[in-house]
């Protein structure tokens, strides 16, 4: 199958569907100014082992190490906008034309933007946990914890150090959430996938449910994808411009 370039195409199938869902990565917060992991020269991973950093045996046996990263990297994020790309997911939901947005982010940018029905497939930093007691806190008070920490560790008030509520390398997905993607992609009949690469396993076999149920599968992302040849649409362009395009022909 030869994929359309052509935004309208993607227009007329969300126009069509009964059930459309939206899956998105890094990609789409690019535009906010967020990089994104992979992208060699900008890439979050160019310089950095995540296996060093953002894995759960780094944060149990170096919570200062960890926090050195991901406290920087909270401060970042937690000043970031929405940008266009969010903002046309919020309204093709407010036109009834997509059903919910399941994303591999942890950047709070769709929340913000407004989408309601959203599924955080690695959990979000809009909040940080204890895994002794279960207290949770949200991100400002995590980070004046953090500044005031004379070890660079947030702590819990029982003491413990505290842990940002995202999925680390060598943790599993959150089971209500995968549970709730997985029942999406079964009732879907239109996936957009919108600037995700499709390599983190298991979140990139979800739209092959999809195909398997006989929908259709959109990819709108820079870089190359294993779904690219077994799509109805593939936009390669700049994310903004071309929701924006598909928005403009609806």
């Amino acid at each position: 199958m030869t994929a359309s370039t052509d935004p309208a195409r993607l227009a007329a199938l969300l126009g069509a569907a009964r059930f459309p869902v939206a899956l998105t990565g890094a990609g789409i917060s690019v535009p906010s100014g967020i990089p994104d992991f992979r992208t060699p020269g900008t890439g979050l991973w160019e310089n950095v082992d995540p296996m060093q950093v953002a894995h759960i045996d780094a944060w149990r046996a170096d919570p200062a190490r960890f926090w050195h990263f991901y406290g920087h990297r909270f401060q970042t994020l937690g000043d970031k906008q929405p940008n266009g790309a969010h903002a046309v997911l919020v309204e093709l939901e407010r036109r009834g034309l997509l059903r919910a947005v399941v994303t591999q982010n942890i950047d709070m940018l769709h929340r913000r933007a407004g989408t309601t029905e959203l599924v955080e497939m690695h959990g979000t930093i809009e909040h940080s946990s204890c895994l002794t007691c279960g207290a949770q806190y949200a991100l400002p008070e995590v980070q004046e914890r953090l500044a005031a920490a004379d070890d660079g560790v947030p702590p819990c008030d029982c003491g413990r150090p505290l842990k940002p509520d995202v999925v680390l390398f060598g943790e599993h997905l959150p089971a209500d959430a995968m549970e709730r993607a997985i029942a999406l992609m079964e009732e879907a009949d239109l996936l957009l996938c919108v600037g995700s690469s499709l390599e983190v396993h298991p979140v990139a076999g979800l739209p092959d449910i999809v195909l398997a149920g006989g929908g259709d599968v959109a990819v709108v992302t820079a870089g190359r994808t294993h779904l690219d040849g077994r799509a109805a649409v593939r936009l390669g362009g700049d994310i903004v411009d071309e929701l924006r395009a598909v928005l403009a022909a609806l």
